[in-house]
């Protein structure tokens, strides 16, 4: 009988033609070679399973599942947990890739200290309408082995500010743990990997954070999702906001900290809404931007956290924060529709902008 390898790594597969063997590459150059790949055919309608299977011919701990039909992301990393063997899983996206030494740090990290999650940094690379890298972004925590819940559970907020809780691909998590616990990914837009990791921090005692930026992070600016237009963008993202503060709620952690960390990642999607609205394809007229911000600012969530938002170190959400505390809805506007220009005509400046460099 084979041996349960130490990883699995779950890819899910849908037009990816250009990027899926260099991530195959990069898992199989580990250091640490006790892993097995799925890769999770969601019908795509390229040649990226082609260039799969022809690399699972040279290497039997590459496993392809093959969906009848389209299911989506989270359809998608749900097989890949029934698959799994290994006893911890990595969702791991298919145009991005590693460095060769990430598993062996993280086996590391678990002889230490054998939590239910390792998380890592990242570098964002930013490419181009042309798929030129433009420029890099590092996003390095501090390593910690937490084996205290208290500690652990004070920390989250910290690590949701600096963009790292929500993501599922800078995550490894123990598969008996996530089993046990029957947690699956929910199809919800834009928020199953944060929606999905509330819930598996919500109970876990032990979590491992290195201090290291291994997961390259491809931000393309002619396909990213994020950049196409979303009608529930808002919806989905107050959602968001809503997870976080309830788990804080239910730690008992709504500590003056965590409401001006809140207000201010809620506000950021505000301001981002107020742009998206002035989208033709919103079909919003001056009249319906305008009730939709006098509807956002008697919220009962802007109540709780608008007035408590503190920007980090942006000074152009510093202004817009003001802007939300004052309930100025014709100078809200004016901000939406300003950004709205600056992000239709140079939208690599935007880009830098919106993430504060």
């Amino acid at each position: 009988m084979k041996e349960q390898p130490f990883f699995s790594i779950v890819m899910p597969v849908y037009g990816v033609e250009a990027y899926i063997e260099h991530a195959i590459l990069s898992i199989m150059k580990q250091t640490y070679q006790d892993w097995e790949i799925v890769i999770v055919n969601d019908c795509s309608p390229d040649t990226s399973v082609k260039i799969a299977e022809q690399m699972a011919g040279k290497d039997n701990r590459i496993r392809i599942i093959h969906h009848e039909k389209n299911q989506g992301l989270s359809a998608a990393r749900n097989t890949g947990i029934r698959e799994a063997a290994g006893k911890y899983v990595w969702f791991m996206d298919p145009d991005d890739y590693v460095d060769a030494d990430v598993l062996e740090k993280v086996k590391t990290s678990l002889n230490k200290n054998p939590a239910e999650v390792v998380m890592f940094g990242l570098i964002e690379e930013y490419y181009d309408q042309n798929g030129e890298l433009d420029y890099t972004h590092a996003i390095r925590p501090i390593e910690q082995l937490y084996d205290n819940q208290e500690e652990l559970r004070n920390a989250v907020i910290h690590y949701e500010q600096e963009t790292l809780y929500g993501y599922a691909w800078n995550k490894i998590y123990s598969l008996q743990y996530l089993k046990e616990n029957h947690f699956l990914y929910q199809n919800v837009k834009l928020i199953e990997d944060i929606e999905f990791n509330i819930r598996f921090f919500m109970d876990i005692r032990r979590l491992n954070v290195l201090g290291i930026t291994p997961y390259h992070y491809a931000k393309r600016l002619s396909a990213n999702l994020t950049n196409k237009f979303v009608p529930e963008y808002f919806e989905v993202h107050r959602r968001r906001i809503e997870l976080l503060y309830e788990q804080h709620k239910y730690w008992n952690l709504c500590t003056e900290e965590v409401r001006q960390t809140l207000g201010s990642l809620y506000g950021r999607y505000i301001v981002s809404a107020l742009e998206r609205n002035c989208d033709k394809r919103s079909g919003m007229s001056h009249t319906r931007r305008y009730r939709w911000c006098r509807a956002v600012f008697c919220d009962g969530l802007f109540e709780d956290l608008i007035p408590s938002a503190r920007a980090k170190d942006s000074k152009v959400l510093s202004i817009a924060l003001v802007l939300l505390r004052w309930k100025k809805t014709m100078l809200c506007l004016m901000m939406g529709r300003g950004i709205h220009v600056i992000r239709g005509g140079m939208p690599m400046l935007y880009s830098k902008v919106k993430s504060g460099r």
